[in-house]
Order: structure tokens, then sequence, then C-alpha cells
């Protein structure tokens, strides 16, 4: 493991990984570290997703990350969530990343070595999508103490999840539990809903790998909308309150 700066003292780490893109790993890790932070815990973000960074925009910073002598200053939030995203360095925040694997590996390793976040009771990794290099360097590099593995009901994502377990589990990394995303629509009308996806199948993947469900988010125009506005922290829905609990009662903080 690499070390970190030595004005760092991060108690608790975890990783928000999915098997594949699209499914709203960003998302589930921006509304964790609302939710975390709202229970008055010192919060950041690494964003480990250098080809595809959306957290400075969920939370609507375009600040650029600042550099002293001792390394990296993050931005910070509305709520103080501290923000490292390769999107903070770059001139424009929609300038391509067109690098090659082991030039992001590097950045995220910078990202942990390099960054000073202080001190930190929780810090989220937005993992990039995938079994790639760059998240082996992650599992290799920084010490988790676990992660959140996110899916969708669809058969197809539940295979590429049980890659991204196997993957956690061969690195001896635990794995806290899984999030469904996109689980359903409630209609606005008379609040049924509707499993747009079809019939959810995360109980029994759960059931057969042995992990826990922390929460199910439904398609909710409202969430899109505060991410497009950078208004992520202005949210007051809970969907994910059951796994923030499970958090911190599995991971507690001395």
């Amino acid at each position: 493991m690499s070390q970190n700066n030595g004005k760092n003292a991060i108690k608790k780490i975890i990783g928000v990984v999915s098997g594949k893109g699209g499914v709203g790993k960003s998302l589930v890790t921006s509304s964790l570290a609302v939710l975390t932070r709202r229970k008055g815990y010192k919060v950041g973000i690494l964003d480990a997703d250098i080809t595809g960074p959306s957290i400075p925009k969920m939370f609507g910073i375009s600040n650029k990350a600042l550099a002293s002598e001792e390394g990296i200053l993050p931005e910070k939030t509305q709520n103080d969530i501290k923000i490292m995203s390769i999107n903070l360095l770059l001139e424009e925040e929609d300038s391509p990343v067109i690098w090659r694997g082991p030039l992001v590996s590097g950045v995220v390793k910078q990202f942990w070595t390099d960054v000073i976040w202080e001190d930190i009771d929780y810090l989220f990794i937005d993992m990039p999508p995938g079994t790639s290099d760059v998240v082996l360097t992650v599992f290799q590099t920084i010490p988790l103490d676990g992660i959140i593995v996110v899916t969708t009901p669809q058969d197809l994502v539940h295979m590429i999840v049980r890659k991204a377990y196997n993957m956690a589990k061969s690195m001896r990394v635990p794995v806290l539990g899984i999030v469904e995303n996109m689980s359903y629509v409630e209609c606005p009308h008379c609040n049924e809903r509707i499993n747009v996806f079809g019939e959810s199948h995360i109980e029994g993947i759960a059931k057969t790998l042995d992990i826990e469900v922390l929460g199910r988010m439904p398609i909710d125009p409202i969430l899109a909308e505060a991410c497009d506005k950078g208004e992520v922290e202005k949210l007051d829905k809970d969907y994910l309150s059951q796994a923030v609990d499970y958090i911190e009662s599995k991971l507690k903080i001395d």
C-alpha cells in the first residue's frame, strides 16, 4: 500500500464500484457522501474515474484545485465535503482525458499520496467502471475498508456484479453490500411502482454472494435534475439512509 500525505488522518475508506458503466455509480457515491455528512461526519470524495469524472458537476464545483509545497488542496462543497477530481485540474472541464492506463493509474495514486485531505472520517472513492488496471491500482494502493457494489435490475448486470465481487474477494477487500439503482419508477399520480427493467433479482444475488442489500434507488427525475444543476446536496431524498446506517455500524469511527 502507498502511504498518503503525512498530514492526513483518514479513518475509513469505502470504494463504490460497478462491473460496467452507466449504472449510476457516481450518483450513489454522491448520495452516500451527502447523507453521511448530514450525520455530522467529516467526509471526502476521491473521484478515481479519471476518464469520466462527474463528481464536481454534481456538487456545482467549478473552481480549480490549488497546490502548495505540501501537496494538492481538495475543493470543498457548500456543506464541507472535500473533493478531488481530475476535472479540478483541467483547464476546461469538458477537455477529454486521452491517456494510457499507466498514466491514469498514476494520477489516481497521486490523489491518494499528494492530496491534503487532513481529517476525514469517511472517504468515498468513486471508482472507474469495470475491473480494469485502474481499479486494480486502487485495490493495491489504497487501504480500502470495504466496497459497495452498484447494479441495476437487468440479469446481464448481475453477471458483471459477480465479477466485481470476485475481484474484491481475490484482493481481500470486504464487500459491504449492494445498491440497486434504477430499481423502479414511481407513478406521480397513483404512487404505483413500475419495474421498468423487469423484476428485480437483487435479493437472490445478494443471498448467493452472502452480502447485504443496502438500498434501492428509483429512476427519479428530481435526482437527475439536481445532479445536472450541481445541487445534489440540496436533495431531501433518503433512498440510501439504510446504507449509511449500515456503513456507520460496520465501520465505526473511534
